[in-house]
């Protein structure tokens, strides 16, 4: 029987396993609240497997939560396995989506970090700073590094993530103008923030948002541009957009909707950003959110199936058989999930593959939670109906909104505004496609859904 003090707790907003006889008051990962943790247990490790074949030798190129999960994933699997982490940043291995919040000031550079620089070596595992993959030789098992170093591998994991989409705006490369991808971006952007700053954020999905709550928060005069009708339109139907642009516009944000850049002005430095109406806006600093686009570079040029990211089947192996992919790289059933909870699991499978197991990753309902703006939001699965098969319950008002989408009875996703604490529940619900039938039957509110989720099995 598990002694009390030793349960486990994970966070549904971005897998975080705490340990202790109740949950954190709030997750030190992604910040999330008590409730959205819910009971972990760690499922056995799967029996070996040979047919996928087992390392000695391991090269994981990127740093990230896939390739820092990668490595974790070996070396728990084989004690014996050389492992080698490669990384082209400067710092140690980092949350990186906690940047937001270490330049909303929640949080301190110290705290970015995934582990002490010790625990590396203290776990066999040599880790490369500012180490960058030049050429993938399949044929001779070789990754060639852009200093000359030649790394030899028998099972080679690709978590090369992604890199922040610019697009061919003119003036985008004066100084001023600036992507937040990396924490080397972060302190860029801190350094350019002061008090007073004139800044405009280019995008009004996840990062953007953040972005410029974060800005704000540092006193900063933030404008933020969004070329749609409404906030997050990726994760948001209008209405729950609208309610988003309420608390937004309280928190000292400017906000232009279907606004789309023509031109960042400026000399050498950045002085504004004029858009297609005409009307300008004086800046001293440039965020672009734009989204991401995955680095498939490498893969491509070596011959490896790429599509958007490089195509992997459900033991996460690519069309080389010694080569695995995870992370933001990584697409599976043409899905790249460009999140940090996907990409932490695919790292583990991917590492626990490599190492000789044989674990399926079979694909998670996508979701986005919200950070930095004092607004629980989380927007997950298949939220708008394709067609009149699917059945939509929807309420809202008190800045709250409830929204669940269901196709022949079963949760295809939900969007939550204001109360998150069924997230646990919500994606279990998702996961297992439980059947609501008999709930739907009654024709219920989304606040009696809500609650049905919250009860468990218990009736309404």
């Amino acid at each position: 029987m598990t002694n009390i003090a030793d349960r486990a707790w994970r966070c549904t907003a971005c897998g975080y396993v705490h340990r202790g006889p109740e949950p954190p008051e709030s997750c030190p990962i992604c910040g999330a609240m008590q409730s959205a943790f819910e009971p972990y247990v760690e499922a056995p490790a799967p029996a070996p497997a040979p047919a996928v074949g087992k390392a000695r030798q391991v090269v994981i190129l990127g740093a990230g939560i896939a390739g820092v999960s990668a490595a974790e994933a070996v070396r728990k699997a084989s004690a014996e396995a050389r492992i080698t982490l490669v990384s082209r940043e400067p710092d140690w291995p980092y949350y990186r989506l906690n940047l937001t919040r270490y330049l909303a000031g929640e949080i301190g550079s110290a705290d970015l970090s995934l582990h002490p620089p010790d625990w590396y070596a203290q776990h066999g595992i040599e880790d490369l700073l500012e180490a960058e993959a030049a050429e993938l030789n399949l044929d001779a098992h070789v990754v060639s590094l852009h200093d000359g170093r030649r790394l030899p591998f028998e099972k080679l994991i690709l978590a090369c993530g992604a890199q922040a989409f610019v697009p061919p705006i003119p003036g985008a490369d004066l100084e001023g103008v600036t992507v937040l991808r990396t924490v080397v971006d972060g302190r860029r952007i801190l350094s350019a923030a002061k008090s007073g700053a004139r800044c405009v954020c280019i995008g009004g999905g996840l990062l953007g948002l953040e972005t410029a709550g974060a800005l704000a928060r540092r006193g900063a005069g933030v404008t933020l541009l969004e070329s749609y009708g409404w906030l997050m339109p990726r994760q948001l139907t209008s209405v729950a957009g609208g309610i988003l642009r309420e608390h937004v516009s309280k928190l000292g944000i400017s906000l232009c909707l279907e606004a789309r850049t023509k031109a960042i002005l400026g000399e050498r430095q950045v002085a504004g950003v004029l858009l297609e109406d005409g009307a300008r806006l004086e800046a001293d600093l440039v965020v672009i959110a734009a989204g991401v686009r995955p680095n498939n570079n490498l893969a491509r040029r070596a011959g490896l199936e790429v599509n958007s990211g490089v195509v992997v089947n459900n033991h996460l192996l690519s069309s080389h058989p010694d080569v695995l992919a995870a992370g933001d790289v990584a697409e599976h059933r043409g899905v790249v999930y460009g999140t940090w909870e996907p990409a932490l699991f695919q790292g583990g499978i991917a590492g626990m593959n490599a190492a000789g197991l044989s674990v399926e990753f079979g694909g998670m309902p996508r979701s986005n939670t919200l950070k930095v703006l004092g607004l629980n939001l989380l927007s997950i699965g298949q939220f708008q109906p394709e067609d009149g098969g699917f059945q939509v319950v929807e309420d809202y008002g008190d800045g709250k909104y409830r929204r669940f989408v269901f196709h022949d009875g079963r949760l295809t996703g939900a969007i939550l505004l204001g109360d998150t604490s069924i997230a646990g529940a919500l994606k279990k619900a998702l996961e297992d496609k439980r059947d609501f039938s008999g709930l739907l039957q009654r024709q219920p509110g989304a606040n009696d859904i809500f609650d049905h989720l919250a009860q468990g099995e218990q009736k309404l």
